[in-house]
């Protein structure tokens, strides 16, 4: 498993030839807000409360967690094939749930998996089209390396959440340690607790959406990606060597060198609203920033021929 990146002073930084140039007018960007609000919206997030995910009285939209519920459980009411952590080794339960048939791509088996307890490394690599539904709290590296898996986690997760992540989805009902989506290259990973340090380090693509606050260094040594936080942030958020866009819409302690603030462009105001209210989440994306290497949004001012675009 790949380590999670630490700041160092002495660390060799990337040449501009190894950063991918920056999309002169961000539309990169948009579409990856679109993709993750398209995840959310493909499988609803009935379990999750919205009262306390903003402040009250920001204003902004609302999903109905109850009309949810109701798509979420009556959508299909077939039995659900269930399976316990308790009485399998990982091994047997991964070629256990590879063993599903899937007759529809669009409409995949959802799969119950209970008296999860903290164990470690579990359910990487399942590689198999399906819902799953996890009961219970996983330790480090759960769900790392996702492909094709649509999980559901109700509990607590340790360090590494998703790490790897190449394709599918994998929801928190609760916090994540550090590294949350380490490397990630694909598919979505949201979290409806706080995350720890470095969520997002090294990303290659994909999303992460993270509805607490998250520690120092989102974004450490990422290439790629879309990096959404609805709390406060820590110290030194972002990376001037990439091209992945930071949403946050609570304090920043400290952002990296090389790295600026913004306001969202309507568009971006768009999508990231569609975004909230397809995780069940109440907001109001007006409320959100931007935070984006210098160089980027500079390239994207001179290719509206702005010098100064707040002038407004």
């Amino acid at each position: 498993m790949p380590h999670v990146p630490k700041p160092s002073a002495g660390s060799p930084r990337r040449s501009a030839r190894d950063v991918p140039s920056p999309d002169p007018i961000g539309s990169g960007e948009d579409d990856a807000l679109a993709q993750i609000a398209q995840s959310f919206a493909a499988n609803p997030d009935a379990d999750v409360g919205t009262s306390d995910a903003v402040e009250p009285g920001s204003g902004g939209s609302s999903l109905d967690s109850a009309s949810l519920l109701n798509q979420d459980e009556t959508s299909n009411t077939e039995p659900r094939p269930t399976f316990s952590m308790a009485e399998m080794t990982d091994a047997e339960l991964i070629a256990a749930l590879r063993m599903i048939e899937v007759e529809d791509q669009e409409r995949l088996p959802r799969v119950e998996v209970t008296e999860a307890n903290g164990q470690h490394a579990a359910l990487m690599r399942i590689d198999h089209p399906i819902k799953l539904r996890i009961r219970g709290p996983l330790g480090d590296y759960a769900l790392a390396v996702n492909v094709q898996t649509v999980a559901k986690v109700f509990g607590e997760v340790g360090h590494g959440v998703a790490e790897g992540m190449m394709s599918g989805s994998v929801r928190v009902r609760g916090n994540a340690g550090d590294g949350a989506g380490t490397a990630q290259v694909g598919g979505t990973l949201g979290i409806y607790g706080s995350a720890g340090n470095r969520v997002g380090a090294s990303m290659r693509g994909g999303g992460i959406f993270v509805r607490g606050n998250v520690g120092d260094d989102v974004g450490l040594g990422a290439i790629r990606g879309t990096i959404v936080i609805g709390g406060d942030a820590g110290n030194n958020v972002g990376d001037p060597h990439s091209d992945v866009a930071v949403y946050i819409r609570g304090k920043v302690s400290g952002l990296a060198d090389g790295v600026v603030e913004t306001s969202l462009r309507k568009k971006q105001e768009v999508q990231l609203g569609l975004l909230l209210i397809s995780a069940g989440i109440r907001g109001d994306a007006k409320d959100f920033r931007r935070i984006v290497p210098a160089a980027k949004l500079e390239a994207e001012n001179a290719s509206r021929g702005e010098i100064a675009p707040n002038w407004r």
